[in-house]
């Protein structure tokens, strides 16, 4: 996948920290796999390419929500988007995140967490969930590997 280049377009420079009620702006709301998007994205630019055009990333994940709220932290956070055609989001029950840059490759893979019940508390266990991925450790949230 070949990340788009704009030439005559300097790229913009963001804030390395999204706080979690930017996260929610963007996405419409909080939740886990917004979040947990993010943090993937945001490990990536700090530690495989800090650079969006050179980026590009390959999401797999299954076509339904919540899972799929994971692309738009990733979006967020890696500079990878729809608009430069630098990500394709694949539908697949092995949630996973490739991403490819100068002719090297990441994949991470979410470790596994216990979604709250649909019940009365949903919401507020989810954003309470939510908050702790964000302050959580990287390794308490993914694993990486460079291949």
């Amino acid at each position: 996948m070949n990340a788009m280049v704009h030439s005559a377009c300097p790229p913009a420079r963001r804030p390395k920290e999204y706080t979690l009620d930017e996260l929610g702006a963007f996405h419409a709301h909080t939740g886990p796999y917004v979040v947990l998007g993010y943090r993937i994205g945001k490990f990536v630019r700090d530690t495989f390419c800090d650079d969006p055009f050179a980026l590009s990333a390959r999401v797999y994940c299954p076509s339904r929500s919540p899972e799929r709220c994971m692309v738009d932290g990733i979006q967020c956070a890696s500079g990878c988007t729809l608009g430069k055609g630098n990500i394709a989001v694949i539908d697949d029950a092995d949630v996973r995140v490739e991403f490819f840059a100068h002719d090297r490759k990441i994949v991470i893979r979410p470790l596994p967490f216990t979604r709250p019940v649909r019940n009365t508390t949903y919401a507020r266990e989810m954003d309470r969930l939510a908050r702790q991925m964000y302050a959580a450790a990287e390794s308490d949230l993914f694993v990486a590997a460079i291949g």
